[in-house]
């Protein structure tokens, strides 16, 4: 019965070319409108991936304004931002999960750091995204995207506290709240490039914020001015206006600085000119820290991994953030295990992983976690007391792209959290301070205090911040300075000489032999694997790395510069990058047992 018609339509089409641009058009107009559509759903999910605030958005206005004369409130016309953590009276308290925002009730009171806040001038203009349940150090969340990084798009901005970070770098607000479990403010204030503040365990109130392990969690703070930053925690901290005076004593701790890929240029040079000219400082010290924890905190000794205690002390603060992980985990269990078992929650890979592992976790004696964390405020009583402020990398890396495979970012978290777990095992505040970038990335330096010295620590950042940024912006307009090359025999002369230093255990000595030589010629891989081999005795690992690559690059063959690369990227925690260096030495050497002991530990340890 279609036939005729069909006909006739082809007859008319035939006969009239019109037509044909019609139809034409037609489908052009159908093409356009469903490219629209499409590019306004990308354009939606951009957006969403973009905007660190959950839906839906609220502003708390502050309390009313005292009638004069009384003193303005210290908060007055700042803006802040919250983590989905803290409860707001009438909102779903939504914990960075849409399966527990889902079987939970709206709060009936605001979280008192919220109110405080209010109370003094404040206004809180929404929640921000969160890593779910507030577990891991990414940022990123599969339920309401993830907020991108204001200074590495591409790159992810840190958590758990994600949103609020970004809000604070993106400008968004003048100031944001975040929980630090783990590292959870300070280290994604340190890859968006922000002051972030970890106060002392305690110090301030936690009544109406979701828990996630005790021990741990504590209230920070994102800013971008160090000023803010001092009257908010302020007010959180109800801290007195004036205070007692002292000398500063600044503590490098030089093993930590090895983690990081960082010159010294950008990190401890800065802060030490910062304090050349500033009055009430003491001259800057430096020390072994993972050494002096290993002296002094004896209940970490159980925790060590039989594989590597022949190794450097830097397995000390491994075995430390492997408390802290354990201590995270059996606390959460506590507090959710039965939700978690009821509800049956969708998470995301990385925290599905967590939580299954929080919740499996079967340890025995948790007496012996809390006496390292005793024996760490301990440590750190005696070390810092009431003028020291310890000096450290907030990270050793840089952020890892979006998306990165699990296996490459098991690295990354290890490094991490050694850095992170001494503030979190020992209750002291910490502040990460932003100084610069470098490759791109931003980078930071940490202040640590003693536990209850929050005012202090908060006092000394406001009195350096500007004095430093100032040395930031020297730093990185200078370029280093050319090295020379001169007479081969000199240069083979110095060779020997820092040979016998080393054979005298003088590594010092050998290597102020061998720089000598290598200034005279820079060509020579012998001269820079040597080197290397006197700074793995110094425990300068960065050093004898980047030793090692010259001489690698100058010599494709050189054995012992993979092996040593190994032994100094394993003290690194660079587990899969030494792994490799252990592989090209037996291929290069097949025979070589130590290659194939270390390459084999290696993969136990990745596995």
């Amino acid at each position: 019965m279609w036939k005729q018609p069909l006909q006739v339509v082809k007859a008319n089409v035939s006969s009239n070319p019109r037509t044909w641009i019609l139809i034409g058009l037609s489908v052009a107009g159908i093409v356009i409108v469903a490219e629209t559509q499409r590019r306004k759903r990308r354009s939606r999910a951009q957006i969403m991936l973009r905007e660190p605030f959950l839906e839906p958005r609220f502003d708390l206005l502050p309390f009313p304004q005292p009638p004069p004369p009384a003193a303005r409130q210290p908060l007055a016309s700042l803006t802040f931002a919250i983590s989905d953590i803290f409860d707001v009276k009438g909102y779903v308290t939504g914990f960075g999960s849409p399966d527990w925002a889902g079987t939970h009730e709206a709060a009936t009171k605001t979280a008192l750091v919220v109110t405080a806040l209010l109370k003094n001038g404040a206004t809180c203009v929404g929640k921000t995204v969160m890593d779910e349940l507030n577990f891991g150090i990414t940022g990123e969340n599969v339920h309401y995207g993830t907020p991108v990084n204001p200074q590495l798009q591409s790159h992810i901005p840190g958590g758990s506290s994600s949103g609020s970070a970004v809000a604070v770098a993106a400008g968004l607000v003048d100031f944001a709240l975040g929980i630090d479990t783990t590292g959870c403010v300070r280290i994604p204030a340190s890859f968006c490039g922000v002051i972030g503040f970890r106060p002392s365990h305690g110090a301030v109130s936690m009544i109406g914020v979701s828990p996630n392990s005790q021990s741990l969690d504590t209230v920070g703070i994102f800013t971008r001015d160090p000023s803010i930053l001092h009257h908010v925690g302020h007010v959180l901290l109800q801290l007195k206006s004036v205070e007692t005076k002292r000398a500063r004593r600044l503590i490098f701790a030089d093993d930590l600085f090895q983690l990081s890929k960082v010159p010294t240029e950008k990190t401890v040079q800065v802060v030490t000119k910062a304090i050349e000219h500033l009055s009430g400082y003491q001259p800057p010290k430096h020390m072994n820290f993972s050494q002096y924890i290993a002296s002094n905190v004896p209940g970490l000794k159980g925790f060590r991994e039989e594989s590597v205690k022949h190794q450097n002390e830097i397995f000390t603060l491994k075995a430390l953030s492997s408390v802290m992980l354990l201590l995270q985990r059996c606390e959460f269990k506590t507090n959710h295990e039965e939700w978690v078992k009821s509800a049956k929650p969708r998470l995301g890979p990385d925290a599905s992983d967590r939580v299954r592992a929080a919740i499996d976790s079967t340890h025995e004696n948790m007496k012996t976690l809390y006496k390292v964390r005793t024996e760490m405020r301990a440590a750190l009583q005696s070390l810092l007391k009431d003028d020291g402020i310890l000096v450290i990398p907030t990270v050793a890396d840089p952020p890892l792209k979006l998306n990165t495979k699990k296996r490459q970012s098991s690295e990354f978290n290890d490094r991490t959290l050694a850095l992170s777990s001494i503030a979190s095992m020992s209750g002291c505040c910490q502040v990460t301070i932003p100084v610069g970038k470098h490759k791109e990335s931003p980078i930071s330096i940490s202040f640590i205090a003693f536990h209850s010295v929050d005012k202090f620590l908060l006092d000394t950042v406001l009195d350096m911040y500007s004095s430093i940024q100032e040395k930031v912006s020297i730093a990185s307009h200078s370029s280093p300075l050319p090295d020379t090359n001169d007479n081969l025999d000199v240069s083979e002369l110095l060779k020997e000489k820092g040979n016998a230093a080393f054979k005298g255990r003088q590594w010092n000595k050998a290597v102020k032999y061998y720089t000598e030589a290598i200034k005279l010629n820079m060509m020579n891989a012998t001269y820079y694997c040597n080197r290397a081999a006197a700074y793995l005795e110094l425990g300068c690992f960065q050093q004898a790395e980047e030793d090692c690559s010259k001489a690698i690059s100058l010599d494709k063959k050189n054995v012992k510069a993979y092996m040593r690369r190994g032994t100094a990227r394993e003290s690194l925690l660079c587990y899969k990058d030494a792994a490799q260096d252990f592989k090209h030495a037996l291929v290069l050497e097949p025979q070589n047992k130590v290659a194939n002991l270390a390459e084999k530990r290696l993969r136990e340890l990745m596995s």
